[in-house]
């Protein structure tokens, strides 16, 4: 018997959202853009469970409920267990390996720490 793949499917849409945003008042664009976006990633992916990441919903919601874009470019991954996830387009992930925060507050902390307990070492010696 064949073992079966854990299969992923990745697909970029650039999504046509004017059409139903326009159909609701001014002040409902922005909700009605993201309903528009779940309901059309749902369709073309087969798949009721669909998550937007941050970087989508902040980008749908950057000029305000009253203004959403016209359209957008997302990639779209489906996994194994049917959730849909969907980033923006062009995002770049951090990498996460062998990266250390190397900021000013950081380097003060780390000579203070090491400063004072030399110094105290110092001061032992000399008393004793």
């Amino acid at each position: 018997m064949a073992k079966a793949k854990e299969s992923t499917i990745e697909r970029t849409y650039n999504v046509p959202l004017r059409k139903e945003y326009m159909k609701v008042p001014m002040w409902r664009r922005s909700k009605k853009a993201v309903t528009a976006l779940r309901t059309f990633l749902s369709k073309h992916m087969k798949s009721d469970n669909v998550k937007l990441s941050k970087e989508l919903n902040e980008e749908v919601w950057k000029h305000g409920i009253r203004n959403p874009p016209h359209h957008i470019k997302v990639n779209v991954s489906k996994d194994a267990e049917g959730v849909v996830k969907a980033d923006l387009f062009g995002k770049k992930e951090p990498s996460k390996k062998g990266k250390k925060k190397t900021g000013l507050k950081e380097k003060v902390k780390t000579e203070t720490t090491e400063a004072v307990p030399a110094e105290e070492k110092k001061e032992e010696q000399k008393k004793a």
